[in-house]
């Protein structure tokens, strides 16, 4: 569902991002941060008003992310956590606090990564590293 979004622009946006996807699968995030941008681009203003923007924020950032730039994956999903249902999407709850706590924001990331906890338990840590989830051990 495109929630309105043009159908010819809103196909244009999920190929972008089926191409940002497949560039970072193989290890090309530049390209794929570039398409996910393009992607962006065609979201109609306000862009935190699209439910498509969700999941584009995140991308971009999870991008960042495995990039090890932090601050630019926190930012992005700062922005995708205003997004619809953003606040309660626990990969980007866990995400942000993963990148809060490598910028050294050690308090902001437990209340990111705990709520995460609250909505998918420890099998959202899973694949994480375990530096992540024993910031939460005292507090779980």
């Amino acid at each position: 569902m495109n929630n309105g979004i043009n159908e010819k622009v809103h196909e244009q946006i999920v190929q972008l991002c089926k191409q940002g996807n497949t560039l970072f699968e193989k290890g090309q995030t530049d390209q794929a941060i570039e398409s996910y941008t393009a992607a962006l681009e065609l979201v109609p203003l306000p862009k935190h008003e699209w439910d498509t923007s969700t999941w584009i924020y995140t991308a971009i950032a999870d991008t960042y992310f495995h990039k090890g730039n932090y601050e630019i994956a926190k930012n992005n999903l700062l922005n995708a956590l205003n997004c619809p249902d953003g606040i309660s999407n626990p990969f980007i709850l866990l995400r942000l606090g993963e990148s809060l706590f490598e910028c050294g924001e050690f308090d902001q990331a437990k209340e990111y990564l705990l709520r995460a906890y609250m909505l998918e338990g420890y099998k959202i840590f899973f694949n994480e590293d375990d530096k992540y989830i024993g910031l939460n051990l005292d507090m779980i």
